[in-house]
């Protein structure tokens, strides 16, 4: 069995071990066994740790039937001596990450009597999942306490009771453990069992920020970060928060307001657009000749939803039918402004151009002409009686001269 170090000192970074077995493993990796180890193979929801033995990468440290198996790129001689040394900066951050839980859960767990039912530190962050319902504003206060266990620097207390002992211990457990138990206790705010190694006093957590919570399996999920993680993210807020306010003119902490401003301020000339729309709407219905039963327009102010109120807006003025055609790529997002420019200027040089369209008629069934106009230009598109709506591909002189012809024919 391999002695396992990092029970004994979970500062431990550096340590000296023989090997006792080396194997192929998977692909072109290798199974290292040590007679010792400050290695912590992946387990109670924290991954393996990483580093090197020798000049041999470790990649990964699984535990199998009691044995501790170093995932390494390269082989090592059985019976040889290496120096093991650990990614301590990885090592620490996962200290800092599982110390916190036991803090977070056993608040939760004494204020609500709910169970941590699954635990995952990932790469980016850590979550917990809880059977019980948990407002933000209960997350909140659970925060502070938390970090309130952080700055009293708690010793963190390791201890294995006789199973005696063990019978009359209130403690946290996910899961029915084998053999000899071992508790973490931060006094005051937790007893859980755990294998994994956790840092000496709570101090060196140095932060818990409690980032969100949702509703998860009838329960919730909580996401934390704690330590350097917690610093990178305030690192990484702060700078677009200073970014955010050097664009809206606002201080740091004022730039909710600012875009709140903002928001009223584009909201306000959204509605001005729309009603001068609208009476560039009216002014192009207006100018389309009386007495003319079918009208075919191709406006390049309009686009989107306005092009079916153009159409009402002249069929209101007693035409039988009205198509409007709009090149795609504009306002509705469909190709961008290259698209536009480009179809823009095929159609000044009387070149094919993908056009939107929109015909209605409050007298005639539109479907038939779709069909026919889609099987012209390569269109697609259909709809009701008195609107159909969709795309062709062709020239404005072509597809005008195509829908009054047509248009002509069927009024």
């Amino acid at each position: 069995m391999t002695e396992k170090l990092f029970y004994k000192d979970s500062h431990l970074s550096e340590f000296e071990a023989e090997v006792i077995a080396c194997c192929p493993a998977d692909g072109e990796k290798y199974e290292v066994e040590l007679d010792r180890t400050a290695f912590f193979p992946e387990g109670g929801g924290q991954y393996a740790d990483t580093g090197v033995l020798g000049d041999v990468k470790v990649l990964d440290v699984r535990e199998e039937d009691g044995r501790i198996l170093h995932i390494t790129d390269a082989p090592l001689e059985t019976g040889i001596r290496v120096r093991g040394i650990l990614d301590w900066e990885e090592r620490f951050m996962k200290m800092q990450q599982h110390t916190g839980e036991h803090i977070v859960s056993g608040l939760v767990h004494s204020r609500f009597g709910y169970r941590n039912v699954g635990f995952h530190l990932g790469s980016e962050d850590c979550t917990m999942d809880f059977n019980g319902e948990i407002t933000p504003e209960e997350l909140a206060q659970i925060e502070l306490e938390a970090n309130r266990a952080v700055w009293k620097n708690l010793k963190v207390e390791t201890v294995y009771p006789p199973r005696d002992e063990l019978a009359r211990m209130e403690y946290r457990s996910k899961i029915e453990i084998q053999g000899a138990v071992r508790i973490i206790v931060i006094p005051g705010y937790d007893r859980c069992a755990c294998c994994a190694p956790h840092v000496e006093r709570t101090g060196e957590i140095g932060e818990i920020k409690l980032t969100g919570v949702q509703r998860y399996k009838g329960g919730v999920r909580v996401t934390m970060l704690c330590g350097v993680r917690a610093l990178a993210d305030h690192s990484v807020k702060q700078r677009q928060a200073k970014a955010v306010g050097a664009m809206l003119c606002a201080k740091e902490n004022e730039t909710a307001e600012a875009v709140e401003h903002l928001k009223k301020e584009c909201e306000d000339l959204k509605h001005a657009l729309g009603e001068k729309e609208k009476a560039l709407i009216r002014c192009m219905a207006e100018a389309v000749p009386a007495g003319e039963e079918a009208v075919c327009l191709f406006p390049d102010e309009v686009e989107g939803e306005s092009m079916r109120l153009l159409m009402n807006r002249v069929l209101e003025g007693g035409h039988v039918l009205c198509a409007v055609f709009c090149r795609n790529g504009g306002n509705s997002g469909k190709g961008g402004d290259n698209a536009r420019k480009a179809a823009e200027e095929a159609g000044k040089a009387g070149g094919a151009a993908v056009y939107r369209y929109v015909i209605g008629s409050r007298g005639l069934d539109t479907r038939a002409l779709a069909r026919e106009l889609n099987a012209a230009f390569c269109g697609r598109g259909g709809g009701r009686p008195e609107m159909v709506q969709g795309t062709a591909e062709g020239s404005r002189e072509e597809i005008e001269a195509w829908i009054l012809e047509k248009a002509g024919n069927t009024v």
